[in-house]
């Protein structure tokens, strides 16, 4: 069914009954499978509704990460029904154009239509319970085969990005090229160079081969006319606009949780996956023409600042204490880089991309970060938007019946007069006729 006729006919049914065809969901957002619970500096009994810190990633769970091993060097993801490379080629670093060749070309398991994975399919795969302190990788290595970039390659082990096939549509750095990558070491999107890194070296990462999965990712959003966008491709139900104000994690959950609007009182924060997959990597504020120049988010939603980035429910656990956590970039992805190296000027850069997937201090001062944090001195903000989403499956879903009331309103809606006729047992056949009021 195409977008259209389907927004069409799902919008009747959102609004009569506060829920979307189940049918309809086709990007399926996996869960980060996070299991536990935090607070600003450590491991808690996950909290009661109510209390500090409720409705984290770990009390909602759905969809949890379900893969097969196929016995032939493939894994399949039963979730998102995508089949994915298990032993990607670790003798051979790769510039994102001979990644994307070498996907384009492999012959595995008898298939020969494999490629390059775009930046959602490749996220699906993240484990949100690893850490590069504890040399736990961000994914599921019972099934997926991993390792860090050898020493001779001259790489730290925090290097282990893997390329997609999403091209940045701005420029990072100092106007490099780039390409969204996701790091399995670390935890976290960035856009990398396409092929030349800083000092003029090439810059040369993994690749793990997709097949299947037609339009994974792929939105289907719905205005509700009541301050909600539905995404008929995921099943989540989000506000049209975001926080009016920015917040600490801790804020950012009691906000979401407690939460009214659109006769709706079960609105959570996102989790990064959820609050991922309503990223538009079609569109960034540097957009190069005829790339469409804005946040990186669809413009049928609304942003109280244009550079926002937005806090999501999932803790990162990539510091020697779970005091971070993570955001998603529709502004651009800044950071305070030192030039020239070791001078003492720091330039604000754009250097992850609008559309990266970082984290913050779930509380404190940002003014103790005056140049940032990280190798690319990412900026700390810690007071973030909130954009809160729901689960629209929660709704009842409609009965058969229900379905065929939205669609004779359907049919009312888009003609004049409309005639049904059905047969009774115990009587012919009766023609009903609904005529359309006319105007007054």
């Amino acid at each position: 069914m195409r977008w259209a006729s389907l927004r069409c006919f799902a919008s009747i049914g959102i609004a009569l009954f506060g829920c979307a065809p189940a049918h309809a969901e086709d990007y399926v957002v996996v869960d980060t499978d996070q299991a536990l619970c935090y607070d600003d500096v450590g491991e808690i009994t996950c909290p009661l509704p109510g209390e500090s810190f409720y409705g984290q990633d770990a009390q909602y769970q759905d969809r949890p990460m379900d893969f097969q091993d196929n016995g032939d060097g493939t894994v399949t993801d039963l979730n998102t029904g995508l089949m994915w490379q298990k032993t990607p080629d670790f003798a051979n670093l790769r510039e994102w154009t001979e990644a994307q060749t070498y996907a384009d070309t492999l012959q595995l398991a008898g298939y020969d239509d494999w490629r390059a994975p775009t930046i959602k399919e490749l996220y699906s795969l993240v484990d949100f319970n690893g850490s590069s302190f504890s040399r736990i990788p961000y994914i599921d290595t019972n099934y997926f085969d991993f390792e860090y970039p050898p020493p001779e390659s001259g790489l730290r082990d925090m290097d282990a990005q893997y390329w997609s096939s999403t091209v940045y549509v701005g420029t990072t750095m100092n106007n490099d090229p780039t390409a969204f990558g996701v790091n399995f070491a670390d935890g976290r999107i960035k856009g990398y160079p396409r092929d030349i890194d800083v000092g003029g070296i090439p810059f040369a990462r993994y690749i793990r081969c997709v097949r299947g999965g037609n339009g994974y990712g792929d939105n289907g959003f719905v205005d509700n006319g009541d301050g909600t966008i539905t995404d008929l491709a995921t099943g989540l139900m989000w506000m049209k606009a975001d926080s009016p104000t920015t917040m600490n994690w801790e804020q950012a959950l009691d906000y979401a949780e407690n939460l009214e609007s659109a006769g709706y009182d079960d609105w959570r924060l996102p989790d990064a996956k959820e609050l991922q997959s309503i990223v538009d990597y079609t569109r960034a504020p540097d957009a190069q023409p005829p790339a469409p120049q804005g946040p990186a988010i669809d413009p049928i939603f609304d942003l109280t600042d244009a550079e926002s980035w937005a806090w999501t429910s999932t803790t990162h656990l990539d510091a020697p204490q779970p005091d971070f956590a993570v955001y998603i970039c529709f502004g651009l992805a800044t950071g305070w880089m030192e030039q020239p190296p070791d001078s003492g000027n720091y330039v604000l850069l754009n250097v992850h991309g609008a559309g990266a997937q970082r984290s913050d201090p779930k509380e404190g001062n940002p003014d103790d970060y005056p140049h940032g944090h990280g190798p690319q001195g990412d900026v700390v903000r810690i007071f973030n938007y909130v954009r809160a989403v729901r689960d629209v499956q929660s709704a009842t879903v409609p009965t058969v019946s229900e379905w065929g009331v939205i669609a004779m309103t359907l049919l009312t809606l888009t003609a004049g007069t409309v005639v049904l006729r059905a047969r009774r047992r115990a009587a012919g056949w009766v023609s009903v006729t609904t005529t359309k009021a006319p105007r007054s």
